[in-house]
């Protein structure tokens, strides 16, 4: 088990080292020339949100279904967390089952271990499913 803090306070809760971002091609692919990904979702940079939306694998497709349902040209990251450098903080949105990750500075480019491209839409399913 791992402690996280969040908001609400400090919870446990087992994490799998990837987790993952629903990202738009063109601006990854800016991203990892750059060396820094700065958006947080769609619309919203990483300085008007304060963070990096961040899902679990059991999280994507809810996500996908929920905000990016009918978006074209997207990728899934697959983010190795060990390798990030900004602070990455699990916290209770709202009613959600369980916390989403959080990064609270930009995505270094080599944290990205895959990246599925196109973005693989199965509906109800996660990534691993």
């Amino acid at each position: 088990m791992n402690n996280f803090w969040t908001s609400y306070g400090t919870i446990e809760c087992q994490t799998d080292p990837m987790i993952f971002h629903i990202a738009d091609r063109s601006r990854w692919l800016q991203a990892r020339a750059d060396g820094n990904y700065i958006a947080s979702t769609i619309g919203r940079e990483l300085v008007d949100e304060g963070f990096i939306h961040l899902s679990t694998d059991a999280q994507v497709a809810g996500v996908h279904d929920r905000f990016y349902r009918g978006v074209d040209n997207l990728v899934l990251l697959h983010i190795d967390e060990a390798k990030l450098t900004a602070p990455l903080v699990y916290e209770v949105v709202g009613h959600a089952p369980g916390p989403f990750p959080h990064l609270y500075g930009p995505l270094n480019a080599d944290a990205v271990v895959h990246v599925d491209d196109p973005f693989p839409v199965q509906a109800g399913a996660g990534v691993s499913a």
